[in-house]
């Protein structure tokens, strides 16, 4: 069942989380068994990265559509964007002009990046894998971090396997940057879109259960909140123990795929203020086939995003929260 088709080479980082891959020019076209290698080491490992690609924005967005429909980053009428395509978001610190940021409400927003979490969580739609391309990194730091819930979900007691089946996780971007220190009334999260996923699921590629759930995990329906939000941290905690994690050190030209339906993530500390990390992600819609260009009338992330909280609006896209 798990034996990777050949021309990938795999060095596991971990015996079953983790792999460094090497062996295919991902700058170019790819042939079904060339993704189906890329398939069947991400169904195995969660986590694989690759050296020194060489991938351009352009190879990038279009070797990620090999793995199905690609999100895009929300717009506003007028607003510019600093990457030349919507399917690139943009996770630097970075203004237009490609120099550091200084706007407090970016560097609040980012400090989420920085608590265990998984892509999309408070998204209607989930994601599947994302794609990580670093372009330039911090002489020291900015690495990611990342944990094995199949893993921890394997090793938890009976007891608390039957505790969680059937619970539900309510989830919210804004939450997480409450937990990460960001000025916003919980009130305020109450009033704004939250997306709902089982704490549990079956992860399709393996066939082995996963946890989902991190810091945009805010409650579990149906339970009190102080209840619920103990359960979450303790689960966090859980997944989150040495022998379930590892961790990414970048050098330019890296890419870094995971999957969030089996992992969660966080970003690691640099000197945020004085050096650059330009980092550029795209990430796939879980149940999409590939070469996904569009989906019709579908925008989900802008829509998300109209309703942002003023006090970590850093792109002027939303509205005044007086107004609402």
């Amino acid at each position: 069942m798990w034996e990777v088709l050949v021309p990938l080479d795999i060095e596991p980082v971990l015996p079953n989380f983790g792999a460094e891959c090497s062996g295919l020019d991902l700058t170019g076209p790819l042939s079904p068994e060339d993704i189906k290698a890329i398939t069947d080491a991400m169904d195995r490992y969660g986590v694989c990265i690759y050296r020194n690609t060489g991938l351009t924005d352009a190879q990038h967005v279009r070797f990620s559509r090999n793995f199905g429909y690609l999100e895009k980053v929300p717009v506003k009428e007028g607003q510019k964007l600093r990457l030349p395509f919507r399917e690139l978001f943009d996770a630097s610190n970075l203004t237009l002009e490609g120099n550091i940021t200084r706007d407090p409400r970016a560097i609040e927003y980012r400090k989420g990046d920085r608590l265990w979490h998984t892509d999309s969580a408070f998204m209607r739609k989930r994601t599947s894998y994302s794609l990580l391309l670093a372009h330039e990194v911090p002489r020291k730091g900015g690495a990611t971090y990342f944990a094995d819930t199949r893993s921890a979900y394997e090793d938890l007691p009976q007891t608390m396997k039957e505790r969680l089946e059937g619970l539900v996780g309510v989830n919210s971007l804004w939450w997480s940057r409450k937990l990460a220190g960001a000025d916003i009334a919980e009130e305020e999260i109450d009033r704004s879109f939250k997306a709902k996923h089982p704490l549990v699921h079956n992860h399709r590629g393996s066939g082995r259960k996963a946890l989902f759930i991190a810091a945009h995990t805010m409650d579990i329906e149906g339970m009190p909140h102080e209840e619920g939000r103990a359960l979450i941290r303790e689960l966090i905690e859980h997944c989150t123990q040495p022998q379930y994690t590892f961790r990414i050190h970048y050098r330019p030209g890296d890419l870094v795929i995971w999957d969030n339906l089996c992992s969660m993530h966080r970003g690691g500390e640099f000197d945020y203020e004085n050096e650059k990390r330009d980092m550029r992600r795209t990430t796939v819609r879980e149940g999409t086939e590939p070469h996904t260009m569009d989906e019709p009338e579908d925008d989900p992330f802008t829509e998300l995003f109209a309703h942002i909280p003023r006090t970590v609006d850093f792109a002027g896209r939303a509205r005044s929260s007086r107004s609402r």
